[in-house]
């Protein structure tokens, strides 16, 4: 069973998708990331990405480049990031960790789980590992119960698909763009597709990224997905204060649509 079962759960409950937020552990500053992280928590996110600062991202756009690496000229180490997520879960709030695989190999696959469980870590979501090449993973994941979240794209073959939705548990993670992180203008018309094609291989919550900025684009998201993932939005907003506001806005539009259909 998935540690995050019950939060689907509770949303189906409530005829709506859930929202996730991500930020940059250490953004602005390490203390700074754990009071934004509560106010995401305290004003609508159902679950919280935190994001592990990485100086080669494959994944994220300019935002979230600036603010890891303002996170990491600041001096953070990957022990903060634990610190961070035990933060969120002593709020009852529910987290999961986005990193590149090199800091976890570097750490030791093990010893990352072993910690992150400890902290309240309920899984991993691992851009950069396909599900082929995580066999300490998926090993270390079982042994500390931590859920693995694997990627799929528009780009993704059927057999792909299949394979990373078997491998993955809490939720696939589709992304609505082949690119990177960043708020777009408008959602993306492949992401509804990918959906459905998803659906036709699982039953597991797909929840979709990259490029929701606003309420309005949260509820076209929330229209076709189980989740609508946000993150350079919460990244900009953080320099004005309007963390909590842009949460609320979120979260009222994924309460604004009755649910997946």
């Amino acid at each position: 069973m998935s540690a995050l079962d019950g939060v689907f759960s509770t949303c189906r409950d409530e005829g709506r998708s859930a929202l996730i937020g991500y930020l940059p552990a250490g953004f602005p500053t390490v203390e700074g990331s754990k009071d934004v992280l509560r106010a995401m928590v305290e004003s609508g996110c159902d679950v919280v990405e935190v994001g592990m600062p990485y100086s080669d991202p494959v994944m994220d756009g300019p935002t979230i480049q600036a603010a890891a690496q303002q996170a990491l000229d600041g001096g953070f180490r990957v022990r903060d990031l634990f610190g961070v997520v035990e933060s969120v879960a002593a709020l009852g709030g529910k987290a999961v960790v986005m990193t590149y695989w090199n800091p976890v190999l570097h750490y030791g696959v093990d010893a990352f789980s072993r910690d992150l469980a400890a902290a309240g870590g309920l899984g991993l979501i691992t851009p950069d590992l396909v599900p082929d090449e995580a066999e300490d993973w998926m090993a270390a994941s079982e042994a500390h119960g931590l859920d693995r979240i694997f990627l799929v794209a528009p780009s993704s073959t059927e057999e792909r698909i299949d394979l990373t939705a078997k491998a993955s548990s809490g939720f696939l993670y589709a992304t609505a763009v082949m690119g990177v992180t960043g708020a777009r203008t408008a959602v993306s018309s492949a992401a509804p597709a990918l959906v459905g094609r998803v659906r036709e291989h699982t039953d597991m919550p797909v929840c979709v990224g990259l490029g929701v900025r606003d309420g309005a684009q949260a509820a076209q998201v929330a229209s076709f997905a189980d989740g609508v993932i946000v993150g350079s939005a919460f990244v900009s907003a953080v320099a004005g204060g309007g963390v909590p506001a842009l949460a609320e806005e979120l979260a009222k539009g994924v309460r604004g649509v009755g649910g997946p259909a």
